[in-house]
């Protein structure tokens, strides 16, 4: 799975109702989630992304409830991956269960900026500042949670019947 994209990015303890805020969880419409997606902290991010931008953050990414309201936000406005120092828990299983690409790794959450390109190579666990050239090492997830992702999510996978 590779990934390339510009970079938006946020801080430590981002919780998921700054990720979706609760005014908004009597729907479950993905494209309705996303026009909502991040708007507490940031009025623009629904109209700034572009399909396969990069959202990078800080520490317990995802913290909160375990509303799967939040990562579907995010998959649907259009962000590709999402790189953290540390994911919460149950967003992180949230995430793969929706098929939102993620991946811990504190060195490039450190020192990615914002409005940076980058390059990720989530089979690899490589991921690569493009704009001042640095690459990081991350863990990369086994074949069967990559497959996971690729095929859009664990009931996507179920019904491929794609569990090798």
């Amino acid at each position: 799975m590779k990934y390339t994209g510009t970079v938006i990015k946020y801080g430590d303890n981002v919780d998921t109702d700054v990720i979706i805020p609760a005014r908004y969880l009597n729907t479950s419409d993905p494209a309705e989630l996303a026009a909502h997606c991040m708007e507490d902290i940031d009025k623009e991010f629904a109209s700034k992304i572009k399909p396969g931008d990069i959202m990078v953050a800080g520490y317990n990414f995802g913290c909160g409830s375990s509303r799967e309201h939040a990562p579907i936000a995010i998959k649907e406005s259009g962000i590709a991956l999402v790189i953290a120092k540390s994911f919460a828990r149950i967003f992180y299983r949230n995430a793969i269960n929706i098929g939102l690409a993620i991946v811990e790794c504190p060195e490039a959450a450190e020192r990615i900026e914002n409005g940076h390109e980058v390059e990720a190579d989530l089979d690899a666990g490589v991921l690569r500042d493009l704009t001042t050239g640095e690459s990081f090492q991350a863990e990369p997830f086994p074949p069967f949670i990559q497959k996971i992702i690729e095929n859009g999510g664990l009931v996507a996978s179920i019904r491929k019947g794609d569990f090798r």
